[in-house]
């Protein structure tokens, strides 16, 4: 049986944007060819759920090497992905100061190809919030298709 979506996306606009990308520039540090959102489509900070999207393009920087002839957008920047969006929730609604960066990545997993032309949905779950520390379940879509799952651990360094 394959795994069940984080959260019930059904009457989710998915094409809605909540918080464009000069919004997410406000909380994230991330500039230029690392800047891995493009929107923030769905937040719901009292049950704990976020969703953004990052449109995959033909002229970004690792299509020419990440396959020849077959390019297939790397899973650590599918992790990079969930992270910003992680952070981008901890700053937007826990109010946390400062640069959030990498605690850990846990239980990752790869269902699925992402190519130049689709569209990423990273979809969030806050699991906790304690001592500086938050933690997410995250999910990659793409045309409703699971892409990749993992635990993200976000540290406020300060």
């Amino acid at each position: 049986m394959p795994p069940l979506h984080l959260f019930d996306l059904t009457g989710i606009d998915l094409n809605r944007i909540v918080y464009d990308k000069e919004a997410i520039r406000a909380c994230n540090p991330q500039r230029g060819v690392m800047e891995m959102l493009d929107a923030i489509v769905h937040a719901k900070p009292e049950e704990g759920q976020i969703i953004g999207y990052k449109d995959v393009q033909a002229d970004e920087f690792w299509v020419e090497g990440h396959i020849p002839g077959r390019p297939l957008f790397p899973g650590v920047l599918m992790i990079e992905a969930a992270a910003q969006l992680a952070s981008f929730y901890s700053k937007k609604f826990l109010h946390l100061e400062g640069f959030i960066g990498f605690g850990a990545v846990d239980n990752v997993k790869f269902r699925g190809q992402v190519v130049p032309g689709n569209r990423l949905y990273v979809v969030g779950k806050k699991t906790f919030f304690r001592h500086r520390r938050v933690g997410c379940d995250m999910q990659g879509l793409v045309d409703g298709a699971l892409v990749f799952e993992a635990q993200v651990t976000g540290v406020q360094l300060g």
